[in-house]
């Protein structure tokens, strides 16, 4: 298999690596990126001798790819899955997929021609055992049909002053933290739930990383993670629009509800969910590894689990099932647990969930769904 990288970065150069390790023939053999960060943690990873190219139509018209991976800034994407698409080759695109409402329509555009399944998706969580074991309680009755999740999504100040000083501070690249971080969560919780969300609102704004706060702006903590690609130093000073913290409220198609909080600035970061079914509960918490089901009726624990995540990946253990699971797609034709069609809904609904937020309003997804619908991929 011949693979092609767009945008050497952190996020990419990780995965490739575990797709290196884990497909025999997984033959990376070029990359498109002007400013690379990563190539030499790839050649330490005896990913090395790739050819390099500032363009990535150049890169294309120099060699015949089976896949490009593409994990450059959110906002380069749509371009650059479309110049893959049109070179024939399938695509592995980080998430956010796309970083607006019309850019979704545009690439609904090219998977018409192209293929749904041209595209695959990093949507890592789908894999993620603590999901797998949720979906099994979902499956099987354990909790009966779900009524409502409230849900967390807290990072360290550590990881949330990353994202003020990195490129990702900027909506116009990003499409908004909403979209470029919980993108992950609105999927998971769409797909416990079963239907699109109907109606959203939301309250946000950023409260911890301004000038007024900036008394500590040198500390360790706020500069331990390195800034690259359009980056400033100081979290607290920068140019960011984006938010440090967010409330979300989500009525789904069935009637479902979800509440939704996320923070860049918990000292003691989790990432927790609780799903009440009309048959009981299930909690579980990605960060801290622990999954637990209730029966409503006599309150006995049915399920009390807690995972190990040591000498795994970064995402609870995803990123080798996710890996796993697409080499049987690639060679047997077994199909994902997640789309890209998945994925544009999730963002879609992250964007919406972005203009409640700055219009003060309730939003109504009716017609864009019916949008999303016209153009027959389901």
């Amino acid at each position: 298999m011949k693979v092609g990288l767009v945008g050497v970065g952190e996020r990419l150069s990780y995965i490739v690596r575990i797709f290196h390790k884990y497909i025999p023939d997984f033959d990376i053999i070029a990359y498109s990126d002007p400013t690379p960060a990563k190539l030499s943690y790839l050649e330490r990873h005896g990913i090395g001798k790739l050819a390099g190219y500032d363009r990535l139509d150049a890169m294309l018209e120099a060699h015949h790819f089976d896949l490009v991976m593409v994990g450059s800034p959110n906002h380069f994407h749509l371009e650059h899955i479309a110049l893959a698409l049109e070179s024939g080759a399938r695509v592995f695109a980080e998430k956010p997929v796309v970083i607006s409402e019309e850019e979704t329509f545009t690439l609904l555009e090219l998977l018409q021609t192209h293929g749904v399944d041209r595209v695959m998706v990093g949507l890592v969580l789908r894999y993620s055992p603590l999901y797998r074991d949720l979906m099994t309680s979902i499956h099987d009755g354990t909790i009966g049909t779900v009524v409502s999740i409230e849900a967390t999504e807290h990072i360290a100040p550590a990881h949330g002053a990353f994202f003020m000083r990195d490129w990702r501070r900027k909506t116009h690249m990003t499409g908004g933290f909403m979209l470029e971080k919980c993108c992950h969560d609105l999927d998971l919780y769409q797909s416990v739930i079963g239907a699109r969300a109907k109606r959203v609102a939301s309250f946000g704004g950023r409260g911890t990383f301004t000038k007024q706060n900036s008394e500590h702006a040198d500390a360790d903590v706020y500069h331990h993670w390195k800034s690259r690609w359009n980056g400033v130093d100081n979290a607290f000073d920068g140019d960011a629009d984006i938010v440090d913290h967010q409330q979300v409220i989500i009525e789904y198609e069935n009637g479902a509800k979800l509440g939704f909080h996320t923070s860049l600035n918990a000292p003691d970061e989790h990432r927790r969910f609780c799903v009440f079914g009309q048959k009981g509960m299930a909690e579980g918490d990605f960060v801290r590894a622990y999954y637990k089901t209730h029966d409503a009726l006599t309150s006995e624990k049915l399920i009390d689990k807690t995972y190990d995540y040591s000498g795994s990946s970064v995402h609870y253990g995803a990123e080798e099932l996710m890996v796993a699971e697409m080499a049987k797609h690639f060679y047997e034709g077994c199909e994902l647990p997640v789309s890209v069609l998945d994925a544009l809904e999730a963002g879609l609904t992250a964007i919406k969930i972005d203009e409640a937020r700055e219009t003060g309003s309730v939003v109504d997804l009716e017609d864009m769904w019916k949008r999303f619908d016209s153009f027959g991929l389901r």
